[in-house]
């Protein structure tokens, strides 16, 4: 290489190290902001929900760090309330049986799905891959709970949903990745169809299974849609829709019966609400991270195969 040649290779490096540190360079900034954006309002939550009420209603523009004298008051009025207590109650019941239903009905039918040898796969697939585009709609489903006696039920908020398409055809995919070799051993020693279900193609899709889960709790968790249809009575309220209630439509008498003077009544409302918002996310956001590790390699798992 001539002496030239090396001179204009050196310029055009530097060049390309200028643009690469400018584009670093906004990039970080461009970063920085957007996760501002989008923490901020958590945090934002967060400190005004344990604020002094009267320096929080003075106070205007960004709040970076609690105002005047820190007080859990709020919280305790929330967990003081039987409505608040009762929705964690239902919610949480709705959470644990829903996932037990949507983990062994997701499980069965794409363990059906994924075996090669099977009858009628092919336009079972089709059946319900097509219910996942096209649906009879809100009224023939609400008049199907209706005549199934589930309303003002909590069943009613988990048998419609006991299983979603989306989910089990992710998880037909990473059945469908375990070796035949290991399905074909233990066929020939013998073993039931749940025991190679169980004991076989389970524990080797864990990452999978973390995401259906994730998938299923958060939407048990956030749900509120279907019990403002089917359910009526108070005491039966998920959490989400006890939140509503409050934030929505201002409902909060009840939530705030312990303080007596309506002053004071006022001066909290606020506060309230923030802590009701923190408690009611708090569960899934310490959650979360216990599963995240499993979030990209299950999907990819579905992704890819299949």
């Amino acid at each position: 290489m001539s002496q030239s040649e090396s001179t204009v290779k050196k310029s055009t490096l530097r060049q390309e190290g200028r643009g690469y540190q400018v584009f670093t360079v906004f990039n970080t900034i461009f970063l920085i902001i957007a996760t501002f954006v989008t923490l901020y309002p958590m945090y934002y939550v967060v400190v005004a929900s344990i604020s002094d009420a009267d320096e929080l209603a003075r106070n205007f523009g960004l709040l970076l760090y609690p105002l005047g004298k820190w007080n859990v008051f709020a919280y305790e009025l929330v967990f003081r309330n039987k409505l608040v207590v009762s929705g964690f109650m239902n919610t949480f019941f709705v959470l644990f049986v829903g996932l037990a239903f949507n983990m062994t009905f997701t499980c069965l039918g794409a363990y059906f799905l994924s075996l090669k040898g099977s009858i009628l796969v092919r336009p079972l697939s089709l059946l319900i891959l097509f219910t996942m585009y096209f649906s009879g709609g809100i009224v023939p489903v609400y008049m199907n709970i209706r005549e199934l006696g589930l309303m003002d039920s909590l069943w009613s908020l988990i048998i419609p949903g006991a299983i979603s398409t989306y989910n089990m055809l992710i998880m037909r995919s990473a059945f469908a990745a375990v070796p035949d070799a290991l399905y074909e051993a233990a066929y020939l020693d013998g073993a039931p169809h749940y025991k190679i279900l169980t004991q076989v193609y389970v524990p080797l899709t864990g990452a999978t299974l973390a995401v259906m889960v994730l998938y299923y709790g958060v939407g048990h968790w956030n749900a509120w849609f279907n019990a403002s249809l089917y359910i009526s009575n108070t005491k039966k309220y998920p959490l989400q829709l006890v939140l509503r209630q409050i934030l929505l439509l201002n409902q909060n008498q009840d939530l705030n019966a312990s303080v007596t003077d309506l002053g004071e009544l006022a001066k909290y409302t606020d506060l309230v609400k923030y802590a009701l918002i923190v408690v009611s996310c708090a569960p899934i956001l310490l959650l979360y991270p216990f599963l995240q590790k499993f979030f990209a390699k299950g999907v990819m798992v579905g992704a890819l195969k299949g």
